[in-house]
Parts: C-alpha cells; sequence; structure tokens
C-alpha cells in the first residue's frame, strides 16, 4: 500500500468507461453505443477545422468570442453569460468544485447521466440518488431529498440513458422548491431532438433568476464528439466564477472553428431532427412488435428493457455477432436493459432485424 494516498472520496470513483467501438474478429462496426450523431460531421465543421491545419502554433482566444456570439445568435441568448468547455463534462465538473466540495450535498435521479455521481465525488460531495418514477425523475421526491448542506441539484432533461423528460411546468416547480443558495444545473445536451411543446432547454429559468445553469454540447446533433466541445448559459455571477477556475485556453481553435461552422450548416439540424423522430418511432415499434419493452424517449437513442440482466447480455451478444454495438446499462443500475442510439436508416434496420430474430429464438 503506497503512502501517498487521495482523498478519500476519490477512492470511491467507480471509473467511466465510454462506449465501446471495436469487436475482435469483425471488419464492418457499426458503433450505437454513443449517441453520436447518424449523419457525422457537417460539411461546414469539416472544412473550418482543415483550414486551421496551418495555425495550429498559435494559441486559441481564451475568450471564444467568435464561439460565444455564433451560439448566442443561434440561440437567441447573451454572449456574456455563455461559458464554454472542454465538452460540457469540464463545465459541469467545474460547477460541482466551485459550489460543491467537502460536507456539502448533491442531489440526482437515481439514473441520470454517472459523470454527476463522479464529478460529485471528486470534488468530495455527498452525492444523493433519488428514486425515479417510471425512469423519469421524480419532482417530489428530488425536492424530499433536499437538506440543509445541499448546494447543487442535477437534472439531466432529457435524461441519458432512459430518454425520459420532464415538461417545462415540472422544472419550474423544481426550481421554486429549492432555497436560493441551492445552484439547479439543468444538462439539456439532447435538447435539439426534442419535438414536445411544453418543453424548455432551461434559458426561461436561466434567465429569470440567480440560481440556475443550463449546460449544452455540440457532441450530439452538431456531431462533434471528438473535438469536446460544450457550453453552458449562466447567470452573470456564475458566468464569473466558471471564468475564474476554467483552464486560460480550455477550448482549442479547430474546436472552436467547427463549433461556429456546424451551427451555420444550412438544415443541418432541421434534417437530424425529422431523421431522429422518424428512426426513433419505428425502431422503438419494431422492437415493441418483436416483445421487448421500449421505453418512451426524446432523445438520439431509446432503452430497450429485456427484463432479466441474462437476456440483455445476451441480447448484446447477438447484436455484436453482426457488428452492432450498443450500450450496456450496468454502470446506470439498469443491468436488464440495452441503450441504442438512432443510426441511419440501414443501421436502424439492422438493429431490428438482429433483434427480431434474437427475441424469436430467445422465445422458442
Amino acid at each position: 500500500m503506497p503512502t501517498l494516498l487521495p482523498r478519500p472520496s476519490i477512492l470511491s470513483i467507480e471509473p467511466y468507461v465510454g462506449g465501446e467501438s471495436k469487436i475482435p474478429g469483425v471488419n464492418r462496426i457499426v458503433k450505437l453505443s454513443s449517441n453520436e450523431g447518424a449523419f457525422g460531421v457537417p460539411p461546414g465543421a469539416q472544412a473550418a477545422y482543415a483550414k486551421l491545419a496551418a495555425e495550429l502554433h498559435r494559441y486559441p482566444d481564451g475568450g471564444a468570442t467568435a464561439l460565444r456570439e455564433a451560439i448566442g445568435a443561434r440561440f437567441g441568448l447573451d454572449p456574456a453569460r455563455i461559458v464554454c468547455g472542454n465538452g460540457s463534462d469540464e463545465l459541469i465538473g467545474a460547477l460541482i468544485l466551485a459550489y460543491g466540495g467537502e460536507g456539502t450535498e448533491l442531489v440526482m435521479s437515481a439514473h441520470g447521466f454517472v459523470m454527476y455521481d463522479i464529478a460529485g465525488r471528486y470534488a468530495g460531495c455527498r452525492v444523493i440518488k433519488v428514486p425515479e418514477r417510471d425512469l423519469t425523475a421524480d419532482v417530489d421526491a428530488m425536492l424530499a431529498a433536499v437538506g440543509p448542506r445541499t448546494r447543487l441539484v442535477f437534472l439531466a432533461n432529457p435524461n441519458n440513458p432512459t430518454g425520459s423528460m420532464l415538461p417545462a411546468a415540472e422544472v419550474a416547480r423544481l426550481r421554486a422548491g429549492l432555497r436560493e443558495d441551492v445552484l439547479l444545473v439543468l444538462d439539456s445536451a439532447y435538447a435539439e431532438y426534442v419535438t414536445r411543446p411544453d418543453y424548455d432547454p432551461g434559458t426561461a429559468l436561466v434567465e429569470a433568476g440567480t440560481n440556475t445553469v443550463m449546460t449544452r454540447t455540440f457532441s450530439k446533433i452538431f456531431g462533434l464528439g471528438g473535438v469536446r466541445l460544450g457550453w453552458c448559459y449562466a447567470p452573470a455571477h456564475v458566468a464569473d466564477i466558471l471564468n475564474r477556475v476554467r483552464g486560460p485556453f480550455n477550448v482549442n481553435a479547430p474546436a472552436m472553428a467547427a463549433g461556429v461552422a456546424a451551427l451555420a450548416e444550412p438544415g443541418w439540424v432541421e434534417s437530424s431532427v425529422a431523421h431522429n423522430t422518424e428512426w426513433r418511432g419505428r425502431l422503438s415499434d419494431g422492437l415493441r412488435a418483436a416483445g421487448i419493452v421500449v421505453h418512451p424517449s426524446e432523445g438520439n437513442f431509446i432503452l430497450a428493457d429485456f427484463g432479466t440482466a441474462e437476456r440483455a447480455k445476451a441480447a448484446d451478444a447477438a447484436l455484436k455477432q453482426r457488428g452492432l454495438i450498443v450500450r450496456m446499462m450496468g454502470a446506470y443500475a439498469l443491468p436488464q436493459a440495452l441503450r441504442i442510439t438512432i443510426g441511419t436508416a440501414e443501421e436502424c434496420n439492422m438493429v431490428l432485424d438482429a433483434l427480431t430474430g434474437f427475441m424469436r429464438g430467445a422465445n422458442g
């Protein structure tokens, strides 16, 4: 045993494991394990990224000025209250370190994004996971879990990996039930995919008060997961804190250029949303017809429930035999389920064929 030891809470962290991307002995791989965009990288973003190749010796703009202005223009937000990061994960971690720490509590839903738990433990917070109702965050239960030491409440909306969503009125009720000194962080990584009219990604609550932050990402619908680019919209005083603690050049220059171009790609979001809505419905209906429980989803993925961990593992193996990689959900306390990203039409049909055949065989 080494004598040099970290804080005890660090040793309780299970390292984050990303979605698989390879299967030994299989040539063609279809990766549907990380909720990446179905259409890859926008052409304009590819060109903007490549154009920066000759300028890589230059430090980037530490204030991400052009990117913040492009985000503000696209979503109708004040650029001064936008902070960009090396993925939204960086900003989530910075918020927890800035407002949490030893002796404080962080409240999240039971099947919320695992990085809240990891970053919370890293900061020394006590992380409280609140049981959900029908795999959906339970506002009353979350409010009941808040105590005098609670400083942060995290809500992914839509939630990863369940796909469930709280309507704007319920999120507002959550905020109204929290003390003024509790920061509510709304993780809206999948906001662009939502088509329901009763949804707000968090903009209204950020602008209405001083204690709510909305985080967003370029990793999903904008197809830039590989360059790690995220942002948040926050009250001015919270943005000030993040700008004090983030790295001085935390977002690299090609990522920022690609982000500005992705925001400007004509029709990209509209066509991506239309495709996702259509094939999320088709895949869900097809799997239900095969006898698989599929929970309603507002993201670019579905959660397929096989009833038992053993059957989910067997289904995962059947998919891998055809080169299809999805995500096992044991790390989210859902070992009986697989999370499946909505890919292209061909990829969705491949999943449907494979799992229909699997269920036919499993049921004799």
